[in-house]
């Protein structure tokens, strides 16, 4: 099994017009296509979502795109993909990746707790996830 970094994952969705690039971007196609067994653990996925919407200025449907073409790949295996398909549910519903993917990861937690009121806490508490996200210090 091949592990995969975040750059070989953005030049293959992410076509780029100089020639070094395109060749990187052929090389992971190859690769990605190849059917060789490929792994991508959580860390990468969390760094690809950054580097498609800060540095590629992608929109949060092309970012569920891009994890639902990567988890549709019959060769390539997810570091805990229950987490992955929740944190890009959870794109849709206006949610922040990363506080969706660390909440998916701490789904065997009683709760968990952040110092982010407004952008995390409460809209989680409003849409009702489980476990509990809790602001340290808060009443809730």
């Amino acid at each position: 099994m091949i592990g995969l970094d975040t750059n070989v994952l953005a030049r293959y969705f992410v076509q780029s017009s100089d020639e070094p690039s395109r060749q990187q971007s052929e090389s992971a196609r190859q690769l990605l296509e190849s059917g060789k067994r490929l792994f991508v653990s959580k860390t990468v996925l969390l760094e690809l979502e950054w580097v498609l919407r800060g540095y590629y200025k992608s929109t949060p449907g092309e970012v569920q795109a891009v994890m639902n073409h990567l988890v549709g790949m019959p060769n390539v295996d997810i570091e805990d993909r229950v987490a992955l398909d929740l944190a890009t549910a959870a794109l849709t519903q206006g949610f922040d990746f990363a506080d969706a993917l660390h909440h998916a990861s701490c789904r065997h937690c009683t709760s968990m707790v952040t110092f982010d009121d407004k952008r995390f806490a409460r809209r989680a508490h409003t849409a009702g996830w489980n476990p509990q996200v809790k602001v340290l210090g808060g009443d809730r």
